[in-house]
């Protein structure tokens, strides 16, 4: 159990470096993935890397749309 939350706190750790949004939405996708991964078969880890990439993703897309938002009340 130790080596597990070890390396799911590297593989966290590695995955958050890139930008302040990705990183939130790693940990919190993460956090979420890896309880829900526990509960259905004992997958935490499975599950919190599962929840990481997806929190990345709609961290990314999120930070897109606040991007054309922005250009689009810039240009009017």
């Amino acid at each position: 159990m130790r080596i597990n939350v070890a390396l799911l706190a590297g593989v966290l750790f590695a995955l958050a470096l890139p930008s302040a949004a990705e990183a939130k939405g790693c940990l919190k996708g993460a956090v979420v993935g890896g309880i829900a991964g526990h509960y259905a078969g004992h997958h935490g880890l499975l599950g919190a890397a599962a929840g990481c990439l997806y929190g990345r993703h709609r961290a990314r897309e999120q930070q897109e749309q606040e991007r054309r938002e922005q250009q689009t009340h810039t240009q009017q």
